[in-house]
C-alpha cells in the first residue's frame, strides 16, 4: 500500500517530470461498480488489481483491458456493496487478498481470480454479549511473514468491546493472532475510567499497516473512542486511569506472535473524535548528526509526531496550526496538553478546531525521502462540539454521545482547501496551497520532481515538489476520492487514479462548498501518460 512497506506514498520514477508532465494525457478509463471509493489501485508486473463495490478486478495496466474479475454475491442489506470502501489490496506470490463488504478475507489466484480461501472476520463478542455487527473492514490487508494483516473499524454504533486487528496465514487462511486495539483488563486494572470490557467502544482501525523488515514489525494506527462518557462519567469502580488504551496510539507489533513490541499514545483520553489512525510513515532522517529510523504519523488535528522506530522513544512533533485543542506539547514526552475550555460539558456547545472530520483525513501524506519534505493534504474547518451526558444504563449500550455539526473557522476567508509541505528535519514550511475547493485525494511524489494530487471540484493537478506551482492539471468525471499511483509498463510511465466516491469525508467537503458540484457514483479508473516520442 502506497507502493512499499514503508507508506511513504513516493515512486522511484522520474520519466514523467517537471519538463514534460504537461503533455500528460489521458490514455484509458474503465468504469467500476460504485462504491465510496477511497482506493489505491496495485500494480505488478503489468497487471492493475482494483476492487469496488461487491468486484475484484485484474486489468492491463497499458490499455486497461479486462483480464479476470471476481463478483461477490452480497445480501440485500448491503446493497450491492456501494457502501463499501477499501483503500488497498495486498499481493504475496501469486495470491491476491481483498477486504469484502461483508467483512471477508478473500485469497484469490492473482493469474486467474479463482478463489484459494475466504474466512469471515467477526468480532468475538464478551460473554454474554452477542456478536458485534458494527465492525468493518475498511482498511485493506497487507502481507508479512506469510500472514494477511488488517484492521476492523467501527460502524456507528461504536463498536461493543473494541476493535481488533487480524493475521490470517497466507496459504490457509486460518486466524494465527488476533490484537485487540481496546485495553481489556479488568476493571480497577484498566485505563478506561473503572468501564467494564463491553462498555468501552471504539478503537477503529480504518488505515492499512507499515512493515519494517529488518526490525519485523508491523505498525498500525488506532482511532478514538464513540462513546465519550465512558471516559468522562464515573463507574462503580475506578481504573487506573482514563487514558483509554489503545486508542489515538501507534501500535508496533510482532507480525510472528501478535505480540505488543512498544506502543506510543499521542493523545490520552481523546473525548473529541479526533483520531491518530492514519498511515504510519517509516522514514530515515538525519536526527543530532546521525540518521535515524523513525516512525511518522498525524491525527486529525495536524500535529506529526516522529517516534524512534526501534523503542517508539517520542523525538519530537511538528504542528501545523490548525487546531485549537491542544494548548501545549512537552518536548521531552509529545504530551499534549487540552484547553480547558474545551472540556465537554453536558448540553454545551463549543467551537472545536478542527471539525471532526480532522484538518486532515485518510488521505494520505507523501513523503520525499530523499529531502525530508512532508506533503500534508488538508481541510479548513471547525465544528460546533456537543457532549450529551448519559444514563449508566443508555451509557452501557454504547454509541455516539458527541455531536459536531461542521462550522466556518472564525474568520474564514472561504478557502477550504491546503496543502502544506514541510522540512520534517527542520520544521519550516517549504510552501503552502490555499484554495476553495477541498482536497479530495491522498499525495503522489515522484522522483520527477512532482506532487500529485486531486480536489472535491473534480481537478487532478501536479505540482512543482519544491514551490508548488501548478505544473499540469485536468477535470475527472467525479472527485478523485482515493489514493493515486504510478507506475511503469513496457518502459513507459503511467500515472492512475480512481474518481468517484461520495462517503462522509466527501459529505464533509460538499458542506463547506455546496456550489461545487460533483457527481457521486461514477466510479472510475482514469490512466494518463505522455505522448510517445
Amino acid at each position: 500500500w502506497r507502493r512499499t512497506y514503508d507508506a511513504m506514498g513516493f515512486s522511484n520514477l522520474k520519466q514523467i517530470n517537471k519538463a514534460n508532465v504537461g503533455g500528460l494525457h489521458q490514455v484509458w478509463a474503465w468504469s467500476l461498480p460504485p462504491s465510496q471509493n477511497e482506493l489505491s489501485p496495485l500494480v505488478h508486473d503489468g497487471v492493475m488489481f482494483v476492487t469496488s463495490a461487491n468486484v475484484v478486478q485484474a486489468l492491463d495496466a497499458a490499455n486497461g483491458d479486462l483480464l479476470w474479475q471476481y463478483i461477490r454475491p452480497l445480501p440485500d442489506n448491503l446493497g450491492g456493496g456501494r457502501a463499501a470502501r477499501s483503500k488497498t489490496l495486498a499481493l504475496y506470490g501469486n495470491r491476491l487478498f481483498a477486504a469484502t463488504a461483508d467483512k471477508h478475507l478473500v485469497a484469490l489466484d492473482a493469474r486467474t481470480g479463482a478463489v484459494l480461501w475466504d474466512k469471515e472476520l467477526v468480532a468475538r463478542a464478551p460473554a454474554g454479549q452477542p456478536d458485534n455487527g458494527s465492525l468493518q473492514l475498511s482498511s485493506g490487508p497487507i502481507v508479512a511473514r506469510g500472514k494477511v494483516i488488517a484492521g476492523l473499524s467501527l460502524g456507528i454504533s461504536g463498536g461493543r468491546g473494541g476493535a481488533y486487528i487480524a493475521a490470517l496465514d497466507v496459504e490457509t487462511g486460518e486466524e494465527a493472532w488476533r490484537f485487540n486495539t481496546v485495553d481489556q483488563r479488568p476493571p480497577g486494572q484498566d485505563s478506561w475510567n473503572g468501564a467494564p470490557v463491553q462498555q468501552r467502544f471504539g478503537g477503529g482501525v480504518w488505515t492499512s499497516g507499515s512493515y519494517d523488515p529488518a526490525r519485523n514489525l508491523l505498525f498500525f494506527g488506532v482511532g478514538n473512542t464513540y462513546s465519550a462518557g465512558t471516559l468522562l462519567q464515573p463507574h462503580a469502580v475506578k481504573g487506573a486511569s482514563n487514558d483509554a488504551l489503545y486508542t489515538d496510539a501507534t501500535l508496533a507489533i510482532n507480525p510472528d506472535t501478535g505480540k505488543l513490541v512498544w506502543h506510543y499514545q499521542h493523545m490520552q483520553r481523546d473525548v473529541w473524535d479526533m483520531d491518530w489512525v492514519f498511515e504510519q510513515t517509516l522514514a530515515t532522517l538525519p536526527i543530532d548528526g546521525k540518521p535515524t529510523d523513525v516512525v511518522v504519523t498525524g491525527g486529525k488535528i495536524a500535529i506529526f509526531d516522529v517516534m524512534d522506530r526501534t523503542t517508539g522513544k517520542y523525538l519530537f512533533s511538528r504542528d501545523l496550526g490548525m487546531n485549537n485543542l491542544v494548548t501545549a506539547i512537552d518536548p521531552k514526552t509529545g504530551f499534549k496538553t487540552t484547553s480547558k475550555d474545551l472540556e465537554p460539558e453536558s448540553g454545551v456547545t463549543k467551537l472545536l478546531c478542527p471539525s471532526s472530520s480532522g484538518a486532515r483525513n485518510w488521505p494520505t501524506t507523501s513523503l520525499n525521502p530523499n529531502t525530508h519534505i512532508l506533503y500534508v493534504p488538508m481541510i479548513e474547518s471547525c465544528s460546533n462540539y456537543t457532549w450529551t451526558a448519559r444514563t449508566p444504563e443508555i451509557l452501557a449500550t454504547g454509541g455516539i454521545d458527541m455531536t459536531y455539526p461542521p462550522r466556518l473557522r472564525p474568520n474564514s476567508d472561504g478557502k477550504f482547501g491546503r496543502i502544506t509541505a514541510i522540512d520534517l528535519v527542520t520544521g519550516k514550511e517549504v510552501w503552502q496551497i490555499r484554495q476553495r475547493a477541498p482536497i479530495a485525494s491522498s499525495m503522489l511524489a515522484t522522483a520527477g520532481g512532482l506532487v500529485f494530487h486531486g480536489s472535491l471540484d473534480r481537478s487532478f493537478n501536479a505540482f512543482d515538489e519544491m514551490t508548488g506551482k501548478v505544473l499540469w492539471t485536468t477535470r475527472l468525471n467525479a472527485a478523485p476520492s482515493s489514493s493515486p499511483v504510478t507506475y511503469s509498463v513496457g518502459g513507459e510511465q503511467y500515472v492512475a487514479v480512481v474518481s468517484g466516491g461520495g462517503g462522509s469525508f466527501d459529505g464533509g467537503g460538499r458542506f463547506l462548498a455546496p456550489e461545487i458540484e460533483n457527481p457521486t457514483g461514477g466510479t472510475t479508473v482514469v490512466v494518463f501518460k505522455l505522448p510517445k516520442k
